[in-house]
């Protein structure tokens, strides 16, 4: 458990495990019927109330003033029962830390502090992708104090529940990205159904069309690489929590049924291939601890090539994931894939937490192509 290695934040543990046995353990499959069943608005507004969707928020700008070990374990937590409010969770910090990273502090303040709900506190943004790798962002022009967006970006989450958005666009003949704040709720925006994704159903995401929408800059032009790369390196670390949490989720299930389950006049645990597979998904759930903990510290020091190495032990503990909850499906036999058993969803969750801040082996090769001190050959020219 994250919390053995930070004892003082052990409260954080006890509040979001509490949260999640009492908002999400009971209702993972139905909230996991999104976008074809309700949302699960009741939750989110608890989640707002408690402090989740500001935790490394500054109290001076509305949120609880943590660090990163502090979402780590409560992101960790909350994923144990159901990735999808981790993914609202983590979008919502990745956001916030991009607009510190870009010294937007006046604007936070004016958004987060004055939020009354959960819809008014949150800040969609396209948290599967890295902005500096998409061929294809929308266009802004600047007219007077604000810009005008235009064109289209894809599945922005939050999109469709958010009151704002974070938007990354290219500007005039401007090298590289900039990050503008949009409303939602401007005319000339469109919005798509939300998306069906492989995993995070009830962390909807919508693909959103620019038509002259009225955006203000965050920032300064064409640095939005740099208040990116700022804000992901300690939220790579994040996303490695949650995938920790799914383990434990992934490994307590199998646990639990193998000790239940008879097959050939014993429990199912007591054969040595199903234990085998349990201790296997153990240590790779514990190793995945380390490696958090690890980053965490890395983090908060800044020492070296710390960013690095959050990416490298963020990439481990996602391959890790994997592995493991599909080890949960095989322990759970054909019940495995059985919606009700929530094996398989956790497989899912998995996958996609994997893609978060980008896919994977473009992950790795801007990885290996910054040690050797190389260009990012996936960033558009």
């Amino acid at each position: 458990m994250l919390s053995s290695f930070n004892t003082d934040l052990k409260p954080f543990e006890e509040l979001a495990g509490s949260f999640a046995a009492k908002e999400l353990v009971k209702k993972v499959e139905e909230h996991d019927r999104h976008p074809f069943g309700p949302f699960f608005s009741d939750v989110l507004d608890k989640a707002y109330e408690v402090g989740f969707l500001g935790v490394m928020l500054p109290e001076e700008l509305g949120g609880i003033g943590q660090d990163i070990r502090a979402l780590c374990i409560i992101l960790d937590s909350i994923c144990r029962a159901d990735g999808s409010l981790g993914g609202i969770i983590f979008t919502s910090a990745l956001a916030q830390e991009v607009m510190l990273a870009a010294g937007a502090h006046k604007e936070a303040g004016k958004i987060f502090s004055k939020a009354a709900s959960a819809k008014e506190f949150l800040v969609a943004y396209p948290s599967f992708c890295n902005p500096g790798q998409l061929v294809k962002l929308p266009h802004a022009t600047k007219s007077g104090r604000n810009y005008l967006l235009t064109g289209e970006i894809e599945y922005v989450v939050m999109g469709g529940i958010a009151s704002r958005a974070l938007i990354p666009a290219r500007i005039d003949d401007q090298a590289g990205y900039s990050f503008l704040l949009a409303d939602l709720s401007d005319k000339g925006l469109e919005k798509s159904e939300p998306v069906f994704s492989l995993g995070f159903h009830a962390c909807p995401a919508v693909d959103v069309t620019f038509k002259g929408v009225k955006a203000r800059l965050v920032g300064e032009e064409g640095r939005g690489s740099v208040y990116f790369d700022a804000a992901s390196r300690k939220m790579h670390v994040a996303a490695a929590a949650m995938n920790a949490g799914i383990m434990k989720g992934s490994f307590n299930e199998a646990l639990a049924y193998a000790k239940e389950r008879f097959q050939g006049g014993r429990e199912i645990i007591n054969w040595s291939e199903v234990s085998m597979i349990l201790a296997n998904m153990l240590i790779k759930a514990n190793v995945a601890d380390l490696c958090v903990a690890q980053a965490c510290q890395a983090v908060r020091q800044e020492n070296g090539q710390w960013g690095r190495h959050c990416m490298a032990a963020a990439l481990h503990v996602h391959e890790l994931a994997c592995d493991a909850t599909s080890d949960g499906i095989q322990v759970l036999g054909g019940n495995g894939y059985m919606k009700d058993y929530g094996q398989e969803k956790r497989y899912r969750d998995a996958r996609q937490v994997q893609a978060l801040l980008g896919i994977a082996p473009l992950k790795k090769i801007a990885l290996i192509r910054e040690a050797a001190g190389l260009d990012d050959p996936c960033a558009p020219a």
